[in-house]
């Protein structure tokens, strides 16, 4: 129901009809506040079909009024004060587009069909053998805690390359982590997790992740498929990547860079310690959410001897 001194307006019929470059389509039913109108548009790919695309209702003055995903069918549709807007639509792998859109009182303004252009590919490293600076590199973790919270915990040390072939999907990345360098902040807790009871570190000093098979997902995205082994036990793992791209560091060295995610059950791995609270509350969720931000330099290998004569 309308609240008190708001004036809604009830169309019973619509048709369409032409505004400049705006179509514009009086509802057939439907109520509105006094003043407002619907912005809508269609956001398709390359080759016409729809797309779950964010869009951002903006005012003229750079304010976002409304925001949403559109539907199935790439269709969206917002309600907004008469205006000049601009719809403000952002899909991964595709480049952001700005439409124009005049909003009229009691009627729908619509911005057309928008397809979006697919995101360019950055530029790949050099081919050969990079080192992961463990310098400019973070390999965290994040778990819930009795169903409220979460922990967030790093590693410490570790070492890995990446090496880049041709075709790019037949790259490899090896990374060796300490287990004992694991440090969530409180010393108490990080003895745990070192113990038998979880990652076991005197029996399974490392975790080692090997992998290959880059696979390009459109635009900065790739996903790159390997086995992580820990406490002795290895299974595949797969690692949502966003490819930052190339760089020149301080000292003049070529970077690459890039971040990753994933989510592992700690049951695949062996680690089933647990302690259940009142009500039934596990104290550590199952699932460990791994995040890692990457950077790697350009190797510089020594250059093979000469022959003597």
């Amino acid at each position: 129901m309308p609240t008190k001194g708001t004036k809604m307006v009830t169309l019973l019929r619509w048709r369409t009809r032409d505004i400049g470059d705006t179509n514009i389509a009086r509802y057939e039913e439907g109520a509105l506040p006094d003043g407002a109108g619907r912005a809508e548009c269609q956001v398709v790919d390359p080759v016409g079909l729809p797309l779950q695309a964010m869009v951002t209702v903006q005012s003229a003055e750079g304010h976002a009024v409304a925001r949403g995903g559109t539907d199935a069918y790439g269709l969206f549709c917002a309600a907004v004060p008469s205006g000049n807007y601009y719809l403000i639509v952002v899909c991964d792998g595709f480049q952001p587009y700005r439409a124009p859109v005049q909003v009229f009182s009691g009627a729908r303004s619509s911005a057309g069909v928008i397809a979006l252009g697919v995101e360019p590919l950055p530029p790949t490293p050099e081919l050969g053998h990079w080192d992961i600076d463990p310098n400019h590199t973070a390999i965290r973790f994040v778990a819930s805690h009795i169903g409220l919270a979460e922990i967030h915990g790093r590693f410490n040390r570790f070492s890995g390359s990446v090496w880049i072939d041709e075709p790019m999907r037949d790259s490899q990345v090896d990374v060796f982590i300490e287990a004992d360098s694991i440090d969530t902040g409180a010393p108490k807790r990080d003895d745990h997790l070192r113990s038998r009871d979880f990652l076991d570190v005197s029996a399974y000093p490392y975790l080692i992740f090997s992998g290959g098979n880059f696979v390009h997902r459109g635009g900065s995205h790739w996903e790159v498929t390997g086995l992580l082994e820990m406490r002795g036990i290895v299974r595949t793992v797969k690692l949502d990547t966003t490819y930052a791209g190339l760089g020149t560091g301080m000292r003049g060295e070529a970077r690459v860079a890039c971040k990753a995610v994933t989510d592992l059950q700690r049951d695949d791995f062996g680690l089933t310690w647990q302690k259940m609270l009142p009500h039934g509350i596990a104290a550590i969720g199952t699932t460990i959410r791994i995040e890692l931000d990457i950077q790697a330099v350009r190797s510089v290998l020594p250059e093979a001897p000469t022959a003597r004569t």
